[in-house]
């Protein structure tokens, strides 16, 4: 691995400078490294971070990978990853053409990385400076306590899925807390709107009655005016105030993290090391969640400006067919099954030209008459600018959730493709099984990333400290083959019994025959517990 050589930086720095000239934002310094693909086989499992902890099954992924690279050999055209500087991967042999088309892809990730809002948490700090520093903790702990640190790596990582990834963004994102007492907060947060209920109006009265008083007098005086007047109309608001005072603040956790906080095992002095590799464990899965959340999203961006910035640069002159051939292996659509690339990309040329027919404001939205919707065309110019709040503020879920619609499928071509058994043949066959736009949303959210919600149940009644998880049911049952293991390692880890109540099947009803329609399914709870290493499981 090296980094490229002048010629291929003089390349790509100025497609940065074509880059920023149509709108992309991104820091000034990157770092570009030639590799072979043998290199990529052995980044691959490490998520193309070089600096990342070692741990058994990176090798065993690597073993696999070279087993499939000698059957079916590929050449992949490039890796970048999220870093400060940014950080990318090209193959070794590589034509200038090509490079530019794959500069434009990369610069294309970068810009997606450092401006999209879901990748926030790691804008401030150098994720592979990191990973080195916990790379060597974790090498002197392998050296100090040997296979069981391979062994709390398995456990933590059983469950870095259920890290509290939206909480982090949360607070990142939260704007700065204003000034105001408990007893005003827990007033309009929790009195009236818990407690009493009120209407929207009174609400607001309530709210301007409030700012009323602090215009004719000062902060504290003001609040005092304006409780004065709540102490006479609700009797009972003190006593609830100070009760509200005395509870204890509500503990929400992901966890791992509660694990690291609670557990009197982990707290010994003498485990304290494995605190340290729960911490590095959780805060790589943190890292990564943003681009496992965002792959349509980051993908269709890309590939929308290779494509469209390519287009444009002289240096495609010649190259027209080589790189429509390239072009079209990567943003292809297939008839079954997804390509991110290709949607995404779809999704963000669709999205700019309805921008720029003015479709998405209120005056287009009341038009009833088929007609008129399809030759409205306000020539609004906004497509671009569009595209790019659309690319800071959305991920994955809420990108195909609002624009995926059913003028987009009925552009595109788009269908739930169904299988069958056919009979006479004796073979599989695909047919399409529906065109509608919720169908098609439907397939599209069960490909996306969606770990299971599970929680602590800290007012279940339990005996001898035992650890009560909640799985919230969600249509898509746990893997039962995991579950075993994954509780094993959370038993050690807390040092008590360890409870998951979750959802299973009861009994599947196939739909008569004949009739296109989904099997119907009885669901019943459940209750996994492990004690001593040892799984039970009984009916609630």
């Amino acid at each position: 691995m090296e980094l490229i050589d002048q010629h291929a930086k003089k390349i790509m720095e100025g497609c940065k400078e074509q880059a920023r000239d149509v709108g992309l934002r991104f820091d000034d310094e990157t770092l570009e490294y030639i590799v072979t693909n043998r290199d990529l086989l052995e980044l691959s499992p490490k998520v193309m971070i070089p600096t990342l902890y070692d741990y058994w099954v990176h090798d065993v992924e690597v073993l696999k990978e070279k087993g499939k690279y000698e059957l079916y050999p590929g050449n992949p055209y490039e890796t970048v990853i999220n870093t400060r500087p940014a950080i990318s991967f090209y193959n070794d042999n590589n034509p200038d053409w090509l490079n530019v088309m794959i500069f434009y892809h990369v610069i294309g990730h970068i810009d997606f990385f450092q401006n999209n809002l879901y990748f926030r948490h790691t804008w401030d700090y150098d994720f592979t400076g990191q990973a080195l520093s916990d790379k060597r903790l974790i090498a002197r702990l392998r050296s100090e306590k040997g296979r069981w640190l391979d062994y709390v790596i398995e456990f933590a990582r059983g469950i870095d899925n259920l890290v509290g990834y939206h909480d982090e963004i949360s607070r990142k994102h939260r704007a700065p807390s204003v000034t105001l007492s408990k007893r005003l907060n827990f007033y309009f947060d929790v009195f009236l709107q818990a407690e009493k209920k009120v209407k929207i109006s009174e609400y607001v009265k309530e709210i301007e009655r409030y700012n009323e008083c602090l215009k004719a007098y000062d902060a504290d005086l003001g609040e005092q005016t304006f409780f004065s007047e709540v102490e006479l109309k609700y009797p009972e608001f003190d006593a609830l105030y100070k009760k509200s005072l005395e509870e204890k603040p509500e503990r929400k956790a992901d966890l791992l993290q509660f694990l690291m906080e609670n557990s009197e095992f982990l707290n010994k002095e003498e485990n304290k090391w494995v605190k340290a590799i729960l911490q590095v464990v959780r805060k790589t899965s943190l890292f990564f969640q943003p681009q496992i959340r965002t792959k349509i999203m980051n993908e269709g961006w890309a590939s929308y400006w290779h494509e469209t910035l390519f287009l444009q640069d002289n240096r495609i002159r010649g190259h027209e067919v080589d790189f429509a051939r390239i072009n079209a292996n990567v943003t292809a659509m297939p008839r079954v099954g997804l390509n991110p690339y290709a949607l995404g990309m779809r999704i963000f040329y669709f999205l700019e030209e309805l921008a720029d027919k003015g479709k998405y404001a209120f005056h287009f939205r009341k038009l009833t008459d088929a007609d008129e919707r399809e030759k409205y065309d306000a020539k609004t110019g906004e497509g671009k600018a569009f595209i790019f709040k659309v690319r800071e503020n959305f991920c994955d879920f809420t990108f195909i959730n609002t624009f995926v619609d059913q003028d987009f499928v009925t552009r595109n071509k788009l269908f739930v493709a169904g299988q069958r058994l056919n009979q006479q043949k004796m073979v599989w066959e695909y047919y399409v099984k529906s065109r509608n736009a919720e169908e098609y949303r439907k397939m599209l959210m069960g490909t996306l990333y969606h770990p299971p919600y599970i929680e602590i149940d800290f007012g279940k009644p339990t005996a001898n400290n035992t650890l009560y998880l909640v799985h919230h049911f969600e249509e898509k049952p746990l893997v039962k083959e995991f579950i075993a293991n994954t509780m094993m390692g959370i038993e050690y880890l807390w040092g008590y019994p360890v409870q998951l109540e979750t959802s299973e099947v009861v009994s599947v009803t196939p739909p008569p025959e004949g009739e296109q329609r989904e099997p119907e399914v009885k669901w019943q709870r459940v209750v996994y517990t492990m004690n001593k290493r040892k799984l039970s499981k009984r009916t609630i």
